[in-house]
């Protein structure tokens, strides 16, 4: 989408860039409408670009998660759940305008490596 790094390691961190609901494979969007479809393809691309960085989803220390819509903070709670069931990292989750490509959510992440 734009000059950027999918991930910078900074000593023992990993910061990962805030990741979109798309397919890696074919670089299209996943989900439509479906906010939790849209979180599983994100939370799927976070684990893969964490574990190509020397990283996981265990040593997340930090997440930022963006919706367009507040009200679906249920939705992707939930899903986030299913990633980080024990010890969840700190997070920050906020409405925004518009992300890119208008999907429904985005999540970046900083993690131990």
């Amino acid at each position: 989408i734009g000059p950027y790094s999918q991930a910078v390691k900074a000593g023992n961190l990993l910061f990962a860039s805030g990741q979109i609901p798309l397919d890696p494979a074919t670089g299209e969007l996943v989900g439509g409408d479906d906010v939790e479809q849209q979180a599983v393809r994100v939370l799927d691309n976070l684990k893969a670009v964490l574990e190509a960085g020397g990283s996981s989803l265990k040593q997340v220390c930090r997440c930022e998660v963006f919706l367009k819509d507040l009200s679906h903070f249920g939705i992707v709670n939930e899903v986030y759940g299913r990633y980080f069931d024990a010890e969840p990292p700190a997070r920050i989750t906020v409405e925004v305008a518009r992300l890119p490509k208008d999907v429904l959510v985005e999540i970046a992440a900083i993690a131990a490596i």
